[in-house]
């Protein structure tokens, strides 16, 4: 059953809310002496009535308590209750009204002026900006309030800004026998019956330029053992061996007068792993990945990927003792669809691959004492050149159809041959024209390398470092290469007889390296020397560091170094690095980089 009383409280409560919206609508106000003093006295009876001619109110809770009175659903008594009730709770309301009134005024008085909407905005974007960027500093943000997908991302990049100084002692040969055949082979073929040189590497004039490099790329997690890896980075040119983009210099449609420089796509794979530790795991990877295999920069460039395949893994199998292997196939050069793009029969494939393995083993011998070595095989498919059928090229633009067999990118130091088989016919004046030429390298490449470092490690952090290699090109035959090697020749007769060949098939690299190798807080300090002997064709010069006498192979010398860090990822570099000529006319060079680098 319904509590009668209770529900003449509620419809109590309503009334006065809305008695107080009427009495305010119409212009009703009470007085000081309470909010019912201006009131008539209402008037209770003790029976219903159905007469509407007794004295009204002007308050309607009193006039509805009448009537509910009338009615019979109220008593008297209980009417002249609620209403006591009310009055009281009326007076009690108005006296702590008068109370804060009373306070206010003892109060200094504070008066908010009139803010126009611009300057609320303008407040309240400083204060979000102030508040976020304090949220971002004291992590406020809980890693469960995040989107998924950001968790799951890595982001990673580098700057360096390089100084570097080139220097070509005095008594280099100048007399053109150095041609740039990386030129020739991205560019026209060169006319061997012209009067003019070939394109010509610089060896006789001293040059510096400002360089930089930036690198920008994610990890991201794929969840159970699958990743991927992205990275971006800049390049004057597509290079494998080096992201360094000059300053000012132009080339291929960017750079110099403040234009923007080229971002190139330098990393993008997919790896699935198993196992996950450093002593116990199993990947492979697929796309443009890391250089998998333990080496030095004698036979792979520090900025090289690698495109393709490859397979890794490790195994502790005792204590301080974990062998581990590399192994992978990745395409070197694959062929243009529709070479020979001027002409309708079209030409075989010249693919090019590289298939490579290495074994190896860390080795924990004590707690001063690690080692770490290795043995490879890397096994180059076609990548030496072919010569063509015989054919007649009228025109620089005619195509051999072995024409695909010469370098897509070079530097210096291999052996070249001729690739065209030019017949001499009334068309060339029986050779003594139009003989458009190009070239690709004299030898196959089969290399064998071994790797070697050993660590002491007594006055960790302070670590001292011996890494040497080893390589030997074991499909290098000195007599086949004699009989078509158009460069790396000795003096030749006074008659214009060609000199005897004089290249080679080894290469080995020794160094050492003392200090904080990581470089993980400000003052950490590093130097190292090394020395290395890189006989031309004892590796593919495409493919070896970029930095040393210009790059590729036919040097040796010695590198200086010296690294500094100014904040635990800010850090300055400096090396100086001299370069002889194996074999062949004299080549000096000497070069100087000072480096500052940032990483995040």
């Amino acid at each position: 059953m319904i509590n009668t009383k209770r529900y003449i409280q509620m419809l109590l409560l309503q009334s006065l809310c809305w008695g107080a919206v009427f009495v305010s609508s119409h212009g009703f106000a009470a007085d000081a002496d309470g909010p019912t003093a201006d009131l008539p006295d209402a008037t209770i009876t003790n029976r219903p009535s159905t007469s509407s001619s007794g004295p009204k109110s002007q308050n309607v809770t009193i006039n509805l308590i009448n009537r509910l009175v009338e009615r019979g659903v109220l008593s008297a008594e209980d009417a002249r209750e609620l209403i006591q009730q009310a009055e009281n709770d009326a007076a009690e309301a108005h006296t702590q009204a008068l109370r804060a009134e009373a306070d206010q005024a003892t109060n200094d008085t504070v008066r908010v002026p009139y803010i126009p909407e611009i300057v609320k905005v303008q407040i309240r974007d400083e204060l979000k900006d102030d508040v976020l960027q304090q949220a971002r500093l004291e992590h406020w943000v809980a890693p469960d309030a995040l989107p998924a997908w950001v968790s799951r991302f890595v982001v990673k990049g580098d700057i360096r800004v390089r100084y570097e100084d080139l220097f070509y002692p005095k008594g280099n040969d100048d007399t053109g026998v150095f041609p740039n055949f990386n030129a020739i082979n991205t560019g026209a073929p060169f006319d061997t019956t012209g009067v003019s040189f070939s394109p010509q590497r610089n060896v006789d004039q001293d040059r510096n330029r400002e360089r930089l490099r930036a690198r920008l790329g994610a990890e991201i997690n794929m969840e159970n053992g699958f990743t991927a890896g992205l990275r971006l980075a800049t390049g004057t040119d597509d290079s494998p061996v080096s992201q360094n983009q000059s300053l000012g210099a132009a080339n291929n449609g960017q750079g110099g007068n403040f234009s923007m420089y080229a971002v190139w796509l330098d990393r993008a794979f997919l790896k699935y792993e198993l196992g996950g530790s450093p002593t116990d795991n199993l990947a492979i990877s697929v796309g443009r990945f890391d250089n998998p295999f333990f080496s030095t920069s004698i036979i792979w460039a520090d900025a090289l990927a690698f495109d393709g395949l490859a397979l890794q893994g490790r195994r502790e199998i005792l204590d301080g003792l974990t062998p581990f292997f590399a192994a992978g196939a990745f395409p070197v050069f694959n062929t243009d669809l529709n070479f020979s793009s001027n002409r309708p029969q079209k030409f075989h494939s010249e693919d090019k691959w590289l298939y490579a393995g290495q074994v190896g083993s860390e080795w924990k011998i004590n707690e001063d004492f690690s080692f770490k070595g290795a043995g490879a095989f890397y096994f180059f498919d076609h990548v030496e050149g072919k010569l063509s059928s015989p054919f007649v090229p009228l025109t620089a633009q005619d195509q051999g159809n072995t024409d695909d067999t010469r370098p897509a990118f070079a530097q210096y130091g291999n052996t070249y041959m001729a690739l065209r088989n030019i017949t001499p016919t009334a068309a060339n004046n029986f050779g003594a024209i139009n003989q458009w030429q190009y070239f690709g390298l004299a030898t196959p490449f089969r290399d064998v390398a071994v790797t070697g470092r050993v660590d002491y490690k007594h006055f960790e952090p302070f670590v001292v470092s011996l890494t040497g290699e080893f390589v030997k090109n074991i499909a290098f035959d000195k007599n086949r290469v004699e009989a078509i090697a158009v460069n790396n020749r000795g003096s030749g007769s006074p008659g214009g007889a060609l000199g005897n060949f004089v290249g080679g098939d080894g290469a080995w690299i020794v160094g050492i390296k003392l200090g904080d190798i990581a470089l993980q807080k400000r003052w950490d300090w590093s130097l190292g020397v090394d020395y290395r002997y890189v006989e031309s064709d004892s590796v593919v010069d495409g493919f070896c560091d970029n930095d040393f006498g210009g790059g590729g192979t036919n040097v040796k010398g010695y590198t200086i170094s010296a690294a500094l860090a100014l904040e635990p990822n800010v850090f300055l570099a400096l090396r100086w690095m001299s370069s002889d000529q194996v074999a062949g006319p004299t080549l000096k060079a000497d070069t100087i980089q000072l480096d500052v680098s940032g990483r995040f």
